[in-house]
C-alpha cells in the first residue's frame, strides 16, 4: 500500500482529472483503507491547517497585483518601453516578446498568466508582421518561463515556506537566472530571425531621446519589483504586506499616474483575482495533504537513501535530481510539482550541505522548463489553446528554446557563485 496512492495520482492524472484532485483521491484512499490504525479526520484537519498560514496571504495579493497591471497602463508601458529597446534588433517583435516577460516578470509572477497575455497581444501582432504562428507561439512560451524566476514570483514564495529560508533572499536570488534566460532566449531568436529572415519591428534604433522617454513613463513599473525588495529587506514590511503593498502601489500608479485603471475594471479583476487564488490554493492544500501520506510513510528519508546510494559528490547528485526534475516536468504542472517535491528533495540537499536558496533556484528554473516541455507542459497548452497552434507544429519550434534554458540551467547548477553573488550581498 505505500506506493498505492501514487499510483492512484498519475492514473487520475492521465485521465484528466486536475491534479488537486488526483492528490485528495489518493490521499483519501490511503488513510480510509490503507492505514488502518489512523482516522481519515487527519486529513480534514490537514486540509484546514495547510491554509492556515500567513505567508500564503502573499499569493492572492500578487496575483491581484498582476491582474491591475493589465488594466493600470503598466503592462502597456513595459511593452512600450521593451520595443524601443529591442525592436530594431533582428526578429524585433520576437525580443519584445522576450524582454517584456522579463519586464513583468517581477509583478505578474505567473508564467501562465504572462503566457495567456502576451498570446492575445503579442502574438497577432508578430503573425501579421511575418513570422509563423507556431513561431510566435512557442517563443510566447518560451518567453514565459523567465516570470515566476524574477521576484516576485509566486514559487519563489511557496519554496521559501517549504524550505525554511528568507523569502527576500529567494527574492533577489531570482534576478540572475532570470537575467541568464533573457540573454538565452534573445540570442537563440536572433540566430532563428537571421536564418529565416524575420524583420525588425523598427527601421532603426530608438534615438536616446525617445528611449529615456519612454523610461519616464514607465519607470513607476519598473520600480515596483525594487522597492517591494529593499522594503523587505529593510525591514519596512514582512513579504506577505509586500504583496498588500504591490497591490497599493498598482492602483496607485493606475488611478494617479496612467489615469486607466477604472471602477469598471474592479469586478473584472477582482473575479480575475479569486479565481487564480482558488486554482492555486487548492493545489497547495491538496499537495499538503499528500505531503502528509509520504511523512507517514517515511518517503523522503527513503528517497534520500537512495539517491545518496548513487554517489556523495554533490555535483553528481545536483545533476540526478535535475534529470528527475525535467522527467517529472513533462507530466506535472510546474507549481504542484515544486509543493510535491520540494519536501522531499530539500531533506536531501541539506544533507549534501547545498545551498538551500540555490537548490531552490535550481528547482525553479528547471521547473519553469518543465512548463514548456510535451507532452503536459502547461505553459505549451494555454498557449497553444489561445493561438490554435496544433501541439506537434509547436512541438518543432520550441526545441531550441528549450535547448538554450538547459544551458542556463546547467550554469545556475554548476556555477553556484554566479547565482549566489546578490543573496550573499544581503
Amino acid at each position: 500500500m505505500s506506493t498505492f496512492p501514487i499510483i492512484i495520482v498519475m492514473v487520475l492524472y492521465f485521465t484528466s482529472i486536475p491534479i488537486a484532485f488526483a492528490l485528495l483521491a489518493a490521499t483519501l484512499a490511503y488513510f480510509t483503507f490503507g492505514d488502518a490504525g489512523t482516522p481519515p479526520d487527519l486529513i480534514l484537519q490537514k486540509f484546514i491547517t495547510s491554509a492556515s498560514s500567513f505567508p500564503l496571504l502573499a499569493v492572492p495579493f500578487f496575483i491581484m497585483a498582476g491582474e491591475i497591471m493589465n488594466y493600470s497602463g503598466i503592462s502597456s508601458n513595459l511593452m512600450k518601453m521593451a520595443d524601443v529597446l529591442t525592436g530594431h534588433l533582428r526578429g524585433g517583435l520576437a525580443q519584445v516578446n522576450v524582454l517584456l516577460s522579463t519586464l513583468m516578470g517581477g509583478i505578474s509572477g505567473s508564467a501562465n498568466a504572462d503566457a495567456a497575455m502576451q498570446s492575445k497581444i503579442l502574438v497577432p501582432q508578430m503573425t501579421q508582421r511575418g513570422y509563423s504562428a507556431a513561431f510566435s507561439t512557442a517563443i510566447t512560451a518560451a518567453s514565459s518561463a523567465i516570470a515566476p524566476v524574477i521576484p516576485p514570483g509566486i514559487n519563489l514564495i511557496i519554496y521559501a515556506l517549504i524550505a525554511q529560508v528568507s523569502v527576500a533572499k529567494m527574492f533577489i536570488g531570482g534576478y540572475t537566472p532570470g537575467i541568464l534566460m533573457c540573454c538565452a532566449l534573445m540570442l537563440t531568436v536572433h540566430l532563428i530571425a537571421a536564418k529565416r529572415n524575420y524583420q525588425p519591428s523598427r527601421d532603426k534604433r530608438a534615438p536616446a531621446k525617445e528611449i529615456f522617454k519612454q523610461l519616464k513613463e514607465s519607470i513607476w513599473g519598473l520600480l515596483l519589483p525594487f522597492g517591494i525588495i529593499f522594503g523587505i529587506r529593510f525591514g519596512i514590511f514582512t513579504p506577505t504586506e509586500a504583496g498588500a503593498m504591490a497591490v497599493l502601489f498598482c492602483i496607485i500608479i493606475g488611478v494617479f499616474f496612467y489615469k486607466e485603471l477604472k471602477w469598471k475594471h474592479v469586478p473584472i479583476i477582482l473575479k480575475n483575482t479569486v479565481l487564480a487564488t482558488s486554482s492555486v490554493m487548492l493545489i497547495i492544500i491538496a499537495a499538503s495533504v499528500f505531503g502528509q501520506y509520504m511523512s507517514w510513510e517515511r518517503i523522503p528519508h527513503l528517497l534520500t537513501k537512495s539517491i545518496l546510494a548513487i554517489s556523495d559528490s554533490p555535483w553528481i547528485i545536483l545533476m540526478v535530481i535535475n534529470v528527475l526534475l525535467l522527467v517529472l516536468g513533462m507530466f506535472l504542472e510546474g507549481g504542484a510539482l515544486l509543493i510535491i517535491v520540494a519536501p522531499l528533495l530539500v531533506p536531501l540537499v541539506k544533507a549534501m550541505n547545498i545551498d538551500l536558496i540555490h537548490f531552490g533556484l535550481i528547482m525553479i528554473v528547471n521547473i519553469m522548463i518543465g512548463g514548456i516541455t510535451p507532452p503536459f507542459g502547461s505553459m505549451m497548452f494555454t498557449t497553444c489553446s489561445i493561438t490554435g497552434v496544433r501541439v506537434g507544429e509547436f512541438v518543432l519550434e520550441i526545441w531550441p528554446f528549450i535547448v538554450a534554458l538547459l544551458l542556463v540551467l546547467l550554469v545556475v547548477t554548476y556555477m553556484p557563485g554566479v547565482v549566489m553573488f546578490l543573496p550573499n550581498i544581503l
